[in-house]
């Protein structure tokens, strides 16, 4: 993949990003409790995948993930609004130059150094006569310890290229789960409709909003997980569609943002070596996602945090 002698592509590390106990890379145990309001947001998120329909953000709205080596030369990002403690992590980012950022309106895009353990992160990012410029983004130390999600705290707050300051890592099928035949973590959901004013940990923040009245919104963060007594061998899904579910149901799947339809988020073929997507779906996502078990949900204990 390398284009220029300052290019540096690294192999995608053996270990999952992110602390191995974080929520997004420790099972779930079978006893973990639920909340209260489980039935009603597993209700709520069925009436969405009905009326809004499933897909999954491979080839646009999703995310390129670039991983570079130690030596990976660096490039200047400017942040195009004031945010001076953001800017100075974005002064000199080891992006490559065949980097593209995922086509769509978010113009979303990862970088990550496994060698000194930091990735960033960027939102309308865009490749310019002078340069990159984004819009909005974050930087992230100790990646491998990381709880999963940004905790800056100084200048400016809220970091993070997604709505939650959920990384854009956290939850993406890669090209390494696609390769394995498994995915060994939690997966990241979008809806259209989530509580606008209340958020649920591991959310830090929340863009939710509804336009239907008389409905239970589901708070950004709340975590989902496809019942553990379920028996998936027994529901002849697609291969892919049995990936998800078998994460689903181990790990759980985390709302992390709000989107045009039920959305879960697969590595930008951009950034891989090989469109491994091609061979998941032979016909469109939304009608092997359309097999997926959704009203076997269940929704864990929320921890609820609201905005003034």
């Amino acid at each position: 993949m390398p284009s220029t002698p300052g290019d540096q592509a690294a192999a995608w590390p053996a270990a999952n990003p992110f602390s191995p106990t974080s929520f997004w890379n420790a099972p779930l145990s079978p006893n973990a409790p639920l909340d209260p309001s489980s039935s009603a947001f597993v209700n709520e998120l069925v009436r969405q995948v009905n009326t809004y329909g499933t897909w999954m953000n491979t080839s646009s709205y999703s995310v390129p993930v670039y991983v570079v080596g130690p030596d990976q030369a660096t490039q200047h990002v400017t942040l195009d609004v004031s945010a001076p403690d953001m800017q100075a992590e974005f002064n000199a980012v080891p992006i490559p130059s065949y980097a593209q950022a995922a086509a769509g309106s978010d113009e979303h895009m990862t970088v990550w150094q496994p060698s000194t353990d930091r990735l960033w992160e960027f939102w309308e990012m865009q490749l310019e006569a002078d340069g990159w410029h984004a819009r909005w983004g974050g930087e992230m130390d100790n990646v491998s310890t990381n709880p999963g999600y940004f905790t800056h705290s100084g200048m400016t707050n809220d970091w993070g290229a997604t709505a939650t300051s959920l990384p854009l890592l956290g939850g993406l099928v890669t090209q390494a789960d696609l390769q394995r035949g498994y995915i060994d973590h939690a997966l990241a959901i979008a809806l259209v409709e989530t509580e606008p004013n209340c958020w649920s940990w591991p959310a830090q923040r929340t863009d939710g909003s509804v336009k239907t009245s008389g409905i239970t919104p589901i708070p950004e963060g709340t975590r989902f997980r496809l019942d553990p007594t379920l028996n998936l061998a027994s529901l002849n899904l697609p291969p892919i569609v049995y990936m998800l579910a078998q994460a689903a149901q181990t790990y759980g799947m985390v709302v992390r943002d709000q989107s045009g339809d039920v959305s879960l988020y697969g590595q930008d073929p951009n950034s891989m070596s090989t469109n491994l997507w091609t061979q998941e779906f032979t016909t469109y996502p939304s009608v092997l996602l359309a097999k997926f078990p959704w009203s076997h949900l269940e929704a864990l204990q929320t921890q609820i945090t609201c905005g003034s």
